[in-house]
């Protein structure tokens, strides 16, 4: 089994999930009392979206970059950034470890394209509904057709994940918002609807709508789990 390499906190609301899922991927693939090598760093949330919102993101990805560093030399094989938004600065880590990064959007993609979906919607923190960092690369590197809500709607969106979601802070009346933002942009033409956030899972799962779902914390935390035990 291959060590897997975390870089959380971000928020660790979703870190703890990622924590649990790969533990129970492992234990539901070897059984008995197996659990997965981990090599976890988990940095200060406050201090990384304070950049996020300064537009500081070569200093945000020099911060990671140093955590990745460290979950390296802690003996990773593999490194996860369990967070969407910040996988605008896998270029700045990329170049400070010598471990491959397991890319949330490329996994994510693969699970669309395995149902054979060709237009998806997109939600997340505006910066990663509004910028080619991961949107981008779901179209031009995956041929998927991307659709973010409408700019009053991504305000919603990016507004309940700062204010609510990274702060364990569960509404249903955010719920709701979500499904009709999500219904719209079925309407529109998604086909399924991207949870870019890894908070978001916190507020809408599968069960709430019949439009398919692609929580990116679930499909990242499954991901690793074949990494570590078939790679």
């Amino acid at each position: 089994m291959r060590t897997i390499g975390l870089l959380g906190g971000m928020s660790w609301e979703s870190t703890e999930l990622y924590y649990r899922w790969i533990n129970e991927g492992v234990k539901r693939r070897l059984g008995g009392l197996h659990s997965a090598r981990i090599a976890m760093v988990s940095v200060d949330f406050e201090e990384i979206e304070k950049l996020q919102h300064a537009d500081r993101w070569a200093d945000a990805g020099a911060v990671l970059a140093e955590a990745a560093q460290r979950v390296e030399a802690a003996g990773a094989d593999f490194l996860l950034i369990c967070t969407n938004t910040m996988h605008k600065v896998v270029p700045d880590i990329e170049r400070k470890i010598q471990i491959p990064i397991l890319h949330l959007a490329d996994a994510t993609a693969d699970r669309i394209k395995a149902q054979s979906m060709k237009t998806i919607g997109l939600l997340g923190t505006n910066f990663t509904m509004e910028q080619d960092f991961y949107k981008g690369r779901l179209s031009e590197q995956h041929g998927l057709n991307v659709i973010v809500p409408s700019a009053e709607d991504r305000k919603i969106v990016h507004d309940v994940i700062y204010e609510e979601l990274v702060l364990g802070i569960v509404k249903e009346s955010s719920r709701q918002e979500y499904l009709r933002i999500m219904q719209q942009m079925h309407e529109d033409g998604a086909e399924g609807i991207i949870e870019g956030c890894t908070e978001i899972v916190l507020l809408v799962q599968q069960a709430h709508t019949s439009i398919p779902l692609f929580d990116t914390t679930s499909i990242h935390a499954e991901a690793a789990v074949d990494w570590a035990l078939v790679r």
